[in-house]
Formats: structure tokens, C-alpha cells, sequence
């Protein structure tokens, strides 16, 4: 019988410890997707002061 409990304690520590493995892929794989997204924040950020900056040139520049 003690082969059978060690059998069912080694299953489940193995179990255990994929959650963890796969928690933490998870968690790297959501910090790449959230730095790709800030990336593309930034990106569209920029673009539009740009063009807040060119209307508003091009505004002083009709009057």
C-alpha cells in the first residue's frame, strides 16, 4: 500500500507543479502581449500629437 500513496504523492506533486509551469508561461506570454499593446499606446500616442500639432500649425498658418 505505501507504494501506491508514494505513486499518488508523486502524481501529485507533478501535478502541482505543471500548474505552476503553466501559470508562469501564462503570466510571460500576457507580459509580452501587455509590452506589444503599451508599444502600440505609445505609437498612436505620438501620432496623434502629431497631428494635433499639424492642425494646429496649419490653423496659425490660414490666419
Amino acid at each position: 500500500m505505501s507504494s501506491l500513496s508514494s505513486s499518488v504523492a508523486s502524481c501529485e506533486s507533478h501535478s502541482e507543479l505543471v500548474k505552476k509551469l503553466t501559470k508562469a508561461y501564462y503570466q510571460d506570454a500576457q507580459q509580452e502581449k501587455f509590452i506589444g499593446l503599451q508599444a502600440e499606446v505609445d505609437s498612436l500616442l505620438e501620432q496623434l500629437q502629431n497631428l494635433k500639432s499639424q492642425k494646429t500649425a496649419s490653423s496659425n498658418h490660414e490666419e
